[in-house]
């Protein structure tokens, strides 16, 4: 029964008193405190409960209206932004039908904005669209304020400016070369710069030729008025110069004609040879002398002298296409012939000055377009987008030269008119393989005529023709094939389109030598940048450098601009390019020193920094060991802390030179054949301890099937794997580790290894934070770590991907990677499979290079002379050395090295240093090996020299074994003990 309510009036009926959910409960509240809160700070994907009855169910109902609302509003706003601001996707709107209020006014909002911007920015387009094809009409009518109204104003202004000036242009050249009205003047208002500077040269190219032309017709007028002392007299180049000198000449043969004509006609009148009178009216001066002295000449000698008029007349209005038909005998012929052998000559000159004047305007063009463009895709794209049309052929295709896994590829990068299916891939040829690697291989252009029908097809939109000719032309510079350009045309190509293509490849290679040249030093100058912070204060000099460079690059880019602005002289540009060409040799002779310079400073940083770090890691170690027991626990973490950070230094240095070879091309591979499964067992032993310490399943799985021998260079595909599982393990702080060998299958294998038969795979897998999706191809870079920030919250330089990708592709693989944010990644090493048996194992296979049965008996009680000029390597490993019971000599250069040795003939074997102080190692060496007593005394060279190439040195000079500093002291010892066990 209900329970009566205390405030209702005496004998009313009792209320009954509302359930508990009708209330709004402190939880209830609580929970629309929650979601109101999350919509504050922007999170609205939080609900209420709408189970609830009553007020709160009705709060919970609308509440969650409300937030789906302003998500689907929100999402809206986003996806037009996105579309509009940042993938340029205009005309998008936001779609919400069901909003209403402030949510329909910011709706709106952002559609009024979305569509004003893609009036005005379409509107901009269409008017620089119309500019580009030549349409000067356009305007920007839209309506703007603020920047995008000074844009569509400047934008208006510079129409108006190029269409003033056009219309002045071709008024000028209208009346100079059609009209024939001479001292026209283009006159444009307002402009300046390079708009000023054409108008100029257009006006100062009509004054030219209206002084020319009308000195030429003055003389001319003289002439056909009979006075012959006119001269033209006017400064003039090139064919009018020309055609000045032979009008010039012309008068004065035709004034000794007069005076020869007038004796003959004289003769022939007085002597009553021929008969008849020219009566010829409206004529003066010495051609009406003339004509009254030659009125017996009739018929015959007017006609052969009009056609002598004509074609000289023709020839002073530069029409050379006339010539002298009239029969005529005697010296009218030979004067016939004479004229006409004239306008022949010079019409043969003009062809000829317009082919060299084409030429040379093409190469230099093509040369400054070529020098404006950073990056070889774009450079070979240029090409088959200029040249072909410039020799009128109608296909082309580029191949530029990589390296491949069977050696030296070209591969075609860009073409034109090119049929092949784009999803087929780029045509590949060995050197040798086909035309193509034919002249590759032999650094001769090929040049075919007369093609069978059948051997390529020309294709258009209306159908397809056979070529007749073909060109393969190699671009070579300083013996090195860069690219190779081929060429077929339906036409055979002319004389002047080969002289064209013989100095463009010639241009061509200048420049992409350059360019490769400067891509590598801009690589190289990103690079030793990001290790300015890491490496010592020594770095400065290759900063010092670095900027060099710059100001070098700088400068040549100033020097191509001039050249691009020289370019506009014609009668200049031979003169011009011939100097870009030496300067572009220099610039890679300066390119070349650079590179130089860098190997060497990396040498040299290798030894000032192996040097004192072989003592510190030697010295660390012993401490670290403790053999006398006279330090404390933490006094030995100490010493391990201190060893643990030189070999962390040490890999470091280790990978700035592997990746210095890998750029050299250095790198050496020596495949021998190995046991897999042994590789496996010393991977998985070397990695489970650090797996454990992480506390991460660790696995390595070998699937049924594979080979059990390899032939490859085991010890640069154990570097690769250790790069893999070093990184799997750092970016993996819980879950597992895995390294599974098994066969590749064909679907998955990468382009470049699809012909090389069966692959073995390489699969790193683990469950760490993953590499975001837009970063997975950038992690392979030099100092590039997953994560994506440069806070090395891991650790670690960022090359270990870098050099296993190019050490993988020096071992024919490749490596590919897989991964997903927060899951974890896969990295794949492809590498091209080549079984064999495993191999034996003997005791020549399971035993070291040099074993020693007893560790310490061979050697104790020996005497070592140490050689090297660092007192701190010295002490090193004299400790070492003494710990092991060996006597040790010292000495501090290579001469004093071999006094000691004269004097204490009891001397067992040698530990030498190479760079020292006046007699070097290697020296010091090949003058202990003339000694007759020590020609055979053990030489062990332990030296910071790790540059390709110093081992060989080395071992040549008269060493026996090679040590690199820092010294592991237990290679070194065995290396000893093996020595001596030898010996004896």
């Amino acid at each position: 029964m209900d329970a009566p309510d205390p405030g209702a009036a005496p004998g009313s009926p009792a209320r009954p008193v509302p359930p508990p959910s009708a209330h709004l409960s402190e939880e209830g509240l609580r929970k629309l405190l929650a979601g109101l809160t999350a919509v504050r700070d922007g999170d609205l994907s939080v609900r209420l409960p709408d189970e609830a009855e009553g007020l709160l169910g009705e709060i919970a109902t609308v509440y969650n209206g409300m937030v789906e609302q302003l998500s689907l509003v929100t999402s809206e706003v986003t996806r037009v932004a996105r579309e509009v601001g940042g993938q340029g996707l205009l005309g998008a709107h936001a779609r919400e039908p069901r909003v209403s209020g402030v949510w329909q006014e910011l709706t709106t909002g952002v559609n009024t904005m979305a569509d004003n911007l893609t009036n005005q920015v379409r509107s901009i387009a269409q008017v620089a669209t119309a500019v580009a094809r030549g349409d000067l009409t356009q305007k920007i009518r839209v309506d703007a304020r603020g920047e995008i109204l000074e844009l569509k104003e400047t934008i208006n202004t510079m129409v108006d400016r190029l269409s003033s000036f056009a219309e002045e242009v071709t008024r000028v050249a209208r009346e100079v070369g059609t009209e024939g009205k001479l001292g026209g003047q283009a006159r444009v208002r307002g402009v300046s710069g390079t708009w000023k500077d054409l108008t100029d040269n257009v006006n100062f190219m009509a004054d030219n030729l209206t002084n020319q032309v009308r000195n030429i017709a003055q003389v001319t007028t003289a002439v056909a008025r009979g006075d012959l002392t006119r001269k033209i007299d006017v400064s003039a180049r090139g064919e009018i110069l020309e055609l000045k000198t032979t009008i010039n000449t012309m008068v004065d043969q035709l004034s000794s004609f007069a005076a020869e004509v007038t004796r003959v006609a004289r003769e022939v009148g007085s002597e009553g040879r021929l008969g008849g009178q020219a009566e010829v009216a409206g004529v003066s001066g010495t051609w009406k002398r003339l004509t009254e002295n030659v009125n017996e000449l009739a018929g015959n000698l007017t006609r052969q002298v009009r056609a002598i008029a004509e074609v000289t007349s023709a020839v002073a209005e530069g029409d050379l296409t006339r010539s002298i038909t009239v029969e005529a005998p005697g010296e009218v012929g030979d004067l016939k012939d004479n004229i006409n052998a004239m306008v022949e000559s010079l019409r043969v000159t003009i062809r000829a000055n317009e082919e060299q004047d084409w030429l040379k305007t093409n190469v230099a063009r093509v040369s400054s377009l070529m020098q404006s463009t950073r990056s070889l895709a774009a450079i070979a794209d240029l090409i088959m987008d200029e040249v072909p049309p410039l020799v009128r052929a109608q296909y082309g295709g580029f191949f530029l030269t990589q390296e491949g896994s069977r050696g030296p590829e070209l591969v075609m990068t860009a073409g034109y008119g090119n049929p092949d299916d784009p999803e087929a891939g780029p045509r590949r040829f060995l050197f040798g393989q086909s035309l193509v690697g034919q002249a590759a291989r032999s650094r001769r252009t090929i040049a075919v005529d007369d093609l069978p029908p059948g051997y390529a097809t020309i294709e258009s939109g209306a159908g397809a023709l056979d070529p007749c000719a073909l060109v393969v032309l190699p671009i070579v510079v300083e013996g090195q094939v860069l690219a190779v350009v081929e060429l077929a045309a339906l036409r055979p190509f002319t004389p002047i389109h080969r002289d064209f293509l013989d100095q463009f490849i010639e241009t061509a290679g200048v420049n992409l030598s350059s360019l490769t040249a400067n891509l590598r030093t801009d690589e190289l100058l990103e690079r030793s940048q990001r290790l300015t912070a890491e490496l010592s204060a020594r770095s400065k000099e290759l900063q010092a450098r670095q900027e060099e460079l710059q100001r070098s690059n700088a400068a040549y880019r100033e020097k191509a601009a001039l050249l691009a602005d020289r370019n506009r002289d014609i009668e200049r540009k031979n003169l011009e390019i011939e100097q870009a060409r030496q300067e572009l040799e220099e610039r890679a002779q300066q390119l070349s020193r650079t590179s130089m310079y860098k190997s060497e400073f990396l040498a040299n940083m290798s030894h000032e920094l192996r040097t004192p770090l072989n003592s510190l890691l030697i010295l660390a170690q012993l401490l670290a060991q403790n053999l006398e027991g006279n330090l404390t626990e933490k006094q030995v973490d100490y010493a391990e802390v201190i060893h643990s950070a030189g070999s962390d230094l040490l890999q470091l240095i280790n990978d700035i030179l592997d990746l210095s070879k890998v750029e050299a091309g250095k790198m050496d591979v020596h495949p021998e054949p190995f046991a897999l499964r042994q590789l496996l067992d010393s991977v998985e032993a070397t990695f489970r301890p650090v797996a454990s310490e992480r506390a991460l399943e660790f696995q390595v799985v070998a699937a049924p099937g594979i080979p059990t021998g390899l032939t490859t260079d085991e010890a640069r595909l154990r570097q690769v794997l250790g790069n893999l599982l070093s990184n799997a393990l750092k970016f993996t702080e819980r879950g597992r580790v895995e390294l599974c060998v098994e066969r590749a299958a064909p679907a998955e294998l990468p382009a470049a290894l699809r012909e090389a038969g069966p692959v073995l795979a390489f699969r790193v897998i683990d469950t760490g934070i993953g590499i975001p999706a837009n970063r997975i191809q950038s992690v392979f870079g030099a100092f590039q770590q997953g994560d994506g920030t440069t806070s090395r919250r891991y650790g670690g330089t960022g090359l270990g991907l870098s050099i296993s990708r190019e050490v993988a592709h020096l071992l024919g693989g490749t490596i590919t990677a897989e991964s997903a944010l927060g899951e974890g990644s896969r990295f794949t090493l492809h590498l091209p499979l080549r079984a064999l048996p495993a191999p034996r194992q003997s005791a020549e296979t399971e035993t070291p290079e040099h074993p020693s049965a007893d560790p310490a008996e061979p050697a104790r009680g020996r005497t070592v002379l140490v050689v090297d000029d660092d007192t701190r390597n010295v002490f090193a490993l004299t400790e070492v050395l003494e710990n092991e019971g060996l006597t040790v000599l010292q000495a501090a250069s290579g001469q004093a090295g071999i006094d000691l040795l004269q004097a204490h003939g009891e001397v067992d074997l040698i530990v030498m240093d190479v760079m020292m102080a006046g007699m070097d190692g290697l020296a010091a060496m090949a003058a202990i090996r003339e000694l007759e007593p020590f020609a055979e005394v053990p030489i062990i060279v332990v030296t910071a020299k790790a540059m390709p190439g110093d081992r060989a040195d080395a071992l040549s000079a008269g060493a026996n074994e090679y040590v690199a500093k820092p010294v592991d002291t237990d290679v070194l010892l065995a290396k000893i003990r093996a020595l001596l066990t030898g010996a004896d």
